[in-house]
Order: structure tokens, then C-alpha cells, then sequence
């Protein structure tokens, strides 16, 4: 009985130690999961501060962390420029002058701009800016296009694969040959999430989503619009980072293509244009009937995955709110 009792006794008090064991682990856990909540960052949009004059044009900008929804409910707590992905649009004309500005209120990260609109030293006008500076630096846009934008800090996967990315359009100065034909102009950015700030998966893994502007939804939910009988143009830009984009409108064939936005790069009767990571194009065509014309990259594991757009045409041009066709 009494080695049965000492039995017990060691029994009662290692229970007693694996219990007080796990409920130091538990309130660990919840405690390192209210300090990482309160760590994340989250930071509010900062809108862009864009002026001109003359032929200078001023940019600020800021480079921020933010939560981006990237599918319904779904967060990415995102590296950005003024809190979107995709970034701002930019647009300036052939021969202008950039003074561009880039506030970082990232307080742990450098980041930085990489313009594909300039000519630049990248060693002097790309250039880290430490967590709470800022840097300004000039270049002048003298090709016109569409171009990609994205921090260019080391390593730039990291970058590009977390939010840090979007397109600049440089207006020829004569503009398009077919400027006059235009009835509606949109633009639409493909881009790729994988796991979150998870450089393993940005290197080897595939994405999660594939998206049209930021999100595999809202150009489903919130479809573009034309009327019968409309001239479209879309500018177009698959920034990777890592995938090519086969874009293709259903239902219609491109009018005009000028790849990377250059009025000198026309191609004629296009139904799919090959984007690789980086490559911009300016699409246009027409529309006959009224319906939806899904708008997608034909290569179809991606489009599952979330690149799909709608465009809607109705007689009068305006949205008839029934539901999107899928794809």
C-alpha cells in the first residue's frame, strides 16, 4: 500500500507539472498571438500627390504596409505604394519630365522605384530609402507605352510577390492613330499572390491566386461597360512576378494591338497577346452584340484561379445588374 501510495503521489505531482506545463504554453500562444496583433501593421491608403507644370510633372508617393483583400474575406497584409495593389495608375506624356518623390513609412523594410518608363542610372535614381525617409529623384519619360512599375529593393521577389508593384502610361506625344475611334478605355493589371511573405513559395511554389487588378473579384462583381457598337481600348499590363499571361477578350477579336503601348508596335487581328512577366500592350476592339465578354489569360489554370474580368455591353452602355457570366 505504500509503494502503491508513493505510486499515486508521483503520479499526482508529475500530473500536476504537465498540466501547469501546458497551461504556461497556452497562455504563451496567446500571449505571442495578442503581441504579433498588435505588431501587425496595417496602415491606412495615403493618397498620391501628382501635379504639373508645364512639362514637369510631381509625383509623391508612399511606400506603406497595408491589409489588402485579394479574395472575398481573404487578407494579404501587403507591401504597397499608398496602400492599393496594384498601385496608383500614373500617366504622363512623351517628353515630359518625372520629379518623383518616395516617402517610406514602411518601419522595418527599405523599399524603393523601379520606373520601366525611364532611362536611369538604377545605382542613382533607384536607390533604397530607409524605413521613415524619403528620396526624390528626376528622369525624363521620352518612350511612350505601358509600363510596369515596382520597388526594385533586394531581394525584388520579395517585393513584387507582396503588393509592391503597378503600371505608369506614357502618352505619345502625337498620341495613337486610332484615338478618334475610342469610345471606352480601361486598364487591367495581372499579378499573382502566393503565401503570404513566404519567399520559399515566391521562388518554388505556385501561386494561390492569379488576379485581374489586385483581386479575383471585383471585375466580376463591378463588370466594365460598353454600349453596342463601342470601340474599346484596354491598357494592359502582366507584372508578374513570375507567370506570362496568354490575354484574350472571349467573344470579340483585337482590332489593333501596339505591344508595350508603343503607337510603332501595331499588330492587327490578334485573339490571344503574349505578356510575359513585365510586358504591357494596348488592346482595342469592337463590340456588336449586347452580353458579357469575359475577359481572361487563356492559359485556364490561372483564369481558375482568378483572372477573369467582365466586360458588359448593353444598348444604352450601362449596367443591366444581372449576375456575371462565368468562366
Amino acid at each position: 500500500m505504500l509503494k502503491l501510495s508513493r505510486y499515486a503521489i508521483t503520479l499526482a505531482a508529475v500530473s500536476i507539472l504537465f498540466l501547469a506545463s501546458c497551461e504556461g504554453n497556452v497562455t504563451e500562444q496567446v500571449q505571442t498571438e495578442k503581441v504579433n496583433s498588435e505588431q501587425r501593421i496595417n496602415q491606412p491608403p495615403v493618397q498620391p500627390i501628382i501635379t504639373r507644370e508645364g512639362q514637369a510633372v510631381h509625383i509623391e508617393m508612399t511606400a506603406q504596409v497595408t491589409d489588402v483583400e485579394i479574395s472575398k474575406g481573404v487578407f494579404y497584409n501587403a507591401w504597397t505604394f499608398n496602400g492599393t495593389v496594384p498601385g496608383p495608375i500614373l500617366r504622363v506624356k512623351e517628353g515630359d519630365t518625372i520629379h518623383f518623390t518616395l516617402r517610406n513609412m514602411d518601419p522595418e523594410v527599405p523599399h524603393s522605384m523601379d520606373f520601366h518608363a525611364v532611362h536611369a542610372a538604377p545605382s542613382k535614381k533607384f536607390i533604397d530609402i530607409m524605413p521613415g525617409e524619403q528620396g526624390t529623384f528626376s528622369y525624363p519619360a521620352n518612350t511612350p507605352g505601358v509600363f510596369m512599375y515596382h520597388c526594385g529593393t533586394k531581394p525584388v521577389l520579395a517585393h513584387i510577390a507582396n503588393g509592391m508593384y503597378g503600371v505608369i502610361i506614357v502618352e505619345p506625344k502625337d498620341g495613337y492613330p486610332s484615338d478618334k475611334e475610342i469610345d471606352r478605355e480601361y486598364t487591367i493589371v495581372q499579378s499573382e499572390w502566393y503565401k503570404e511573405k513566404d519567399f520559399e513559395d515566391f521562388m518554388n511554389g505556385e501561386p494561390e491566386y492569379v488576379v485581374f487588378n489586385g483581386n479575383d473579384f471585383t471585375l466580376s462583381e463591378q463588370p466594365l461597360l460598353a454600349k453596342v457598337g463601342d470601340t474599346v481600348r484596354l491598357y494592359v499590363n502582366n507584372v508578374g512576378p513570375n507567370e506570362v499571361s496568354s490575354f484574350h477578350i472571349v467573344g470579340t477579336i483585337m482590332d489593333r494591338v501596339y505591344i508595350d503601348g508603343n503607337p510603332r508596335n501595331v499588330l492587327y487581328g490578334m485573339q490571344t497577346v503574349l505578356l510575359p512577366a513585365s510586358g504591357g500592350a494596348i488592346v482595342e476592339f469592337t463590340v456588336t452584340e449586347e452580353g458579357d465578354y469575359p475577359i481572361v489569360t487563356h492559359q485556364f489554370d490561372h483564369a481558375s484561379k482568378g483572372a477573369v474580368a467582365i466586360l458588359r455591353v448593353t444598348a444604352d452602355g450601362l449596367d443591366n445588374g444581372e449576375a456575371a457570366m462565368g468562366h
